[in-house]
């Protein structure tokens, strides 16, 4: 199965991303174990301190424990910048032995791990058995604030097991609570709107039809990071009561690809895609590709990187046409265009075909590229600020004129 993951190495002015092994890193990594500081003394308050920049209140192991809220400092932090962070917790009843602490750095809407910030609480003074009853104790870190607002989630770990949050709606259903947002709430979501087309584009790739010159053009930008990419990538989308089309233009210096056939790993190359979520329930959708080569890959997913269904044909229709020398890296080629016609009737869970006017879906665009032929770029419509094209909480909205 194919479920990719994108770990990201800083190139330039760029967040490049490298296609990586088929995981879902949700839960993050695996806890180490605990490498413990000399013993020192146990630090207690008789209360949590005025001016916390969160609140929660969210309780462990059947109102054993009390997370009490977090102060972050400072409230603002641009990204890179060190971030103070110090969180409150009581114990209300004695609590349970040879739990460690541990803190993640997720995506707000996805919960995915960016940054594993786990540590022994108080550096070790405080093991959780040594927390006297009625008494708030207080850690301190400093993490690195993430490129994208980021949430902190926090908890307590024993082996394979994880101390279990008492309310489901302060969590996800991992037992790790919610606690603070660093860099305040995440950007908005993108909106494409897509005109109807009274007369369809030629689909043979060389975007010079009248209706590209009424379709508005986008730019991606880094998907890691929303950053202007290194190399220009446009798309423009329309449709027709039968087809959704999708044009992009690619700036490339080598134009490349070893792969011919169809669904093919083409996306562990250099591609641009689409994914397309028609009935925005952040489930079902499908993912469609193209290579310089004109080769195709689509596939269906019914939930987020489960369940990819190769089997799916999508239908659609595409035509590339190449500036420049296919497989040739010892010349400078210009780029390439891509025309995508994708029937309404072959995608999953369509509300209408054609869809109404000011109906919604959700949806990306993205690209690959490899600089040098090993430095992998991803590049998106909406950026998602985590390693993962399949962020669908992430996706931008699809509105039809």
């Amino acid at each position: 199965m194919r479920l990719r993951s994108l770990v990201l190495v800083p190139l330039l002015s760029s967040v490049l991303c490298v296609a990586g092994a088929c995981r879902d890193e949700q839960a993050g990594p695996a806890h180490r174990a605990p490498k413990l500081p000399a013993p020192t003394t146990l630090r207690t308050l008789d209360a949590a301190p005025e001016g916390l920049t969160f609140k929660s209140g969210a309780t462990f192991a059947g109102g054993a424990i009390v997370y009490l809220g977090s102060r972050v400092t400072p409230e603002r932090p641009t990204p890179g910048q060190p971030v103070r962070i110090a969180h409150y917790f009581q114990a209300v009843r004695p609590p349970p032995r040879g739990f460690h602490f541990f803190v993640h750095v997720v995506d707000p809407e996805s919960g995915q791990m960016l940054a594993n910030a786990d540590h022994e609480f108080q550096d070790g003074a405080a093991p959780l058995e040594t927390w006297p009853v009625g008494k708030v104790v207080e850690d301190v870190h400093t993490v690195a604030m993430p490129a994208a607002p980021a949430r902190l989630v926090m908890g307590f770990w024993r082996g394979d097991e994880r101390l279990s949050v008492d309310d489901p709606r302060m969590h996800q259903g991992d037992d790790r609570v919610r606690g603070p947002l660093l860099g305040g709430e995440p950007p908005s979501l993108p909106e494409y709107i897509v005109t109807r087309v009274k007369k369809a584009p030629v689909v043979d790739g060389a975007l010079d039809d009248e209706a590209w010159k009424g379709a508005k053009p986008v730019t991606l930008v880094g998907s890691f990071d929303g950053w202007p990419a290194r190399l220009r990538t446009q798309a423009r989308l329309v449709y027709d009561d039968a087809n959704l089309y999708v044009a992009f233009d690619v700036e490339d210096p080598d134009l490349w690809g070893t792969m011919r056939n169809r669904d093919d790993s083409i996306y562990e190359q250099e591609v641009v895609e689409v994914f397309l979520d028609a009935n925005a329930d952040g489930r079902t959708y499908n993912e469609l590709q193209v290579s310089p080569h004109n080769v195709i890959f689509d596939a269906y997913f019914p939930a987020r990187r489960q369940g990819m269904d190769l089997s799916w044909d999508s239908g659609m229709k595409t035509a590339v046409k190449v500036r420049g020398t296919l497989d040739d890296a010892s010349d400078r080629d210009e780029g390439w265009t891509v025309e995508m016609a994708i029937p309404f009737n072959r995608l999953a869970e369509v509300p209408h075909v054609p869809p109404q006017p000011g109906e919604r879906w959700r949806f990306n665009l993205y690209r690959l590229e490899h600089h040098d032929r090993r430095q992998v770029e991803g590049q998106a419509f909406s950026p998602l600020f985590i390693g993962d094209f399949h962020a669908l909480p992430r996706f931008a909205w699809l509105v039809f004129q």
